[in-house]
């Protein structure tokens, strides 16, 4: 599928580009030298995720997805939900590792969840020679650590799922019009012979079709999404620009079918590649948010890069306010610590709060080396709002 990047409306185009190159310098800049950063990255990472969502016409809350993030749901998870925290997990994974990382061969097949795959067509899939491979290997070690409690989510979530797939492989071959009798097999409790196994392996060749398109050919397509990018060094275009031209290119070219929320994250990956945004992972889902649809998905194409230069300046513009925000609440919360004695556990309260969306007592007794009795008359007298709505295992922040 080709994909033509020249003859670009730059009349229509410098003057949205311009706006949304400064504050983008603005924002890598302030966040760069900010004491508040890392709070500041996490609150993104929060507000990203559930735009993601809010795109596909779900609604997911940050403060739930918050507590789900942090084990203590208040309800039992939706759909939407998890769907949201894998946004968040992906976004927290590309931080991890070098900024190349991201739109290498190595990160797009473990972003798809197919790490370990190669051969056929995934072996054409990505940018990255021998050296990045083991730069992203050696990121991989210094994350591990990082990842050991996702790795654990994920084994709890494989055995539920493994459940769930014995009984519509049995339920297929029954609209099929198999006649059997039920067998121990269906279940997955029961490894005889690897019968479980090899119900759960009939799934998706039989409900295939209805769930995915075969003629889909998502390796090809994100070959030539790539090669879209790969041309964008060469014909001297400024990083937003490029940054918009490769959002353009996956809105048309859709190279992932239902994962096509990487896309932005992948565009927000290219712009820390090529240096525009250093300090953090652009938050283009956000930005997205506030553009109207009927600009986003418009079927002239200058519309679509005038849509996306003006969620880049949106989303810049949303940052630095609540860089603002977190700036004005820290003042705010150091005027409490007026006439207390120097050994006093406040300012690391307060620290700890700017710097995690949400903190429990067990939390705050863990961090600051205090008594759970004492972390909440801290809470207390620091006035901070309470999220979780219930009188036990109580959570508080400043969302």
């Amino acid at each position: 599928m080709a994909y033509d990047v020249s003859s670009l409306p730059l009349n229509s185009l410098i003057g949205p580009l311009a706006r949304a190159e400064d504050r983008l310098a603005r924002l890598d800049e302030r966040v760069a030298k900010s004491p508040i950063r890392e709070g500041w990255i996490e609150r993104q990472n929060f507000a990203d995720a559930a735009a993601a969502l809010w795109l596909d016409g779900e609604l997911v809350h940050v403060e739930d997805l918050v507590l789900h993030d942090s084990h203590m749901d208040i309800r039992a998870p939706t759909h939407e939900l998890t769907r949201a925290h894998a946004v968040l997990r992906a976004r927290r994974r590309i931080l991890l590792h070098p900024p190349g990382w991201a739109l290498s061969r190595v990160g797009i097949l473990a972003l798809r969840g197919r790490e370990g795959q190669g051969g056929g067509n995934a072996a054409s899939v990505g940018r990255a020679g021998p050296d990045a491979a083991t730069a992203a290997a050696g990121a991989d070690d210094n994350a591990g650590e990082s990842l050991a409690e996702e790795s654990d989510q994920e084994d709890a979530l494989a055995e539920e799922l493994a459940e769930i797939d014995a009984v519509l492989a049995r339920s297929s071959r029954l609209l099929a019009g198999e006649n059997f009798a039920p067998r121990a097999a269906d279940s997955p409790e029961v490894d005889t012979a690897g019968q479980g196994a090899t119900a759960r392996e009939a799934l998706p060749n039989s409900l295939g079709p209805l769930i995915r398109d075969l003629d889909w050919d998502e390796d090809q397509r994100l070959a030539d999404w790539l090669a879209v990018v790969d041309r964008l060094p060469g014909e001297n275009i400024p990083a937003v620009l490029a940054a918009a031209i490769a959002w353009e290119a996956w809105q048309d070219i859709e190279p992932l079918q239902h994962q096509h929320w990487l896309g932005n994250l992948l565009v927000a990956a290219l712009l820390r590649e090529r240096g525009k945004v250093s300090s953090h992972l652009f938050a283009l889902n956000s930005g997205l948010r506030l553009i109207a649809r009927e600009r986003r998905n418009a079927p002239v194409r200058t519309t679509r890069l005038l849509a996306v230069l003006d969620a880049f300046a949106e989303a810049a513009a949303a940052g630095l306010k609540e860089l603002d925000r977190l700036v004005l609440v820290k003042g705010q919360m150091e005027r409490r610590l007026r006439k207390r004695r120097k050994n006093s556990s406040l300012p690391g309260l307060i620290e700890l709060v700017l710097a995690r969306p949400v903190v429990s007592a067990a939390l705050i007794a863990v961090e600051l080396k205090i008594s759970q009795r004492a972390a909440l008359d801290l809470v207390i007298e620091l006035g901070i709002r309470e999220v979780t709505g219930r009188g036990r295992y109580r959570a508080w922040g400043i969302l």
